[in-house]
């Protein structure tokens, strides 16, 4: 069993945070929802809830294995919060999983860690990946090390097969 975190804030995209929180938990992970606000409801872009399990400030990069940073409008919000970026930062030095989806890759560029690296993400975003440092690809899943990255919710699939065999190899 792996432990997993999952970053949310408002306007997340629904469908890539619940999607990789029943997989994860279906496969045996223990995985908890971090947000900037302790025991804080965020809506995603189409109002379904969710609780912050623990807030972010509180959350050891040592705890966890992988973090799964959700696309949406979220990521944006993320990135304003002082604790969200060092914790991705700490997580990825520790040799923890970042895995990111949609715009989710907003977060580990913010953190520094794309420079170099191959990487992909919601077509928008391609020139703050480019701008970064990373060599962004129009795939449904990169892997380059331990980030894994993803395009859009269409992609889920790929991108959870990726992010739980490299769980396996940790």
């Amino acid at each position: 069993m792996k432990r997993i975190a999952i970053l949310v804030e408002n306007l997340y995209e629904e469908l890539e945070l619940w999607y990789p929180t029943y997989r994860l938990r279906e496969a045996g992970h223990h995985v908890t929802i971090l947000g900037p606000k302790e025991g804080e409801i965020y809506r995603g872009k189409f109002g379904y809830p969710v609780r912050v399990d623990r807030p972010i400030s509180k959350a050891k990069a040592s705890e966890f294995h992988a973090v799964i940073i959700p696309g949406g409008f979220a990521p944006d919000y993320l990135r304003r919060d002082p604790t969200s970026v060092p914790f991705i930062k700490s997580v990825w030095d520790n040799g923890g999983i970042i895995g990111a989806i949609c715009h989710g890759v907003w977060l580990p560029a913010s953190a520094e860690i794309v420079k170099g690296k191959r990487l992909t993400s919601f077509f928008s975003i391609k020139d703050d990946i480019v701008h970064a440092g990373g060599i962004w690809e129009d795939s449904e899943v990169v892997q380059d090390g331990n980030l894994i990255t993803a395009r859009k919710p269409d992609d889920l699939p790929a991108f959870l097969r990726t992010i739980l065999r490299t769980l396996e190899n940790l």
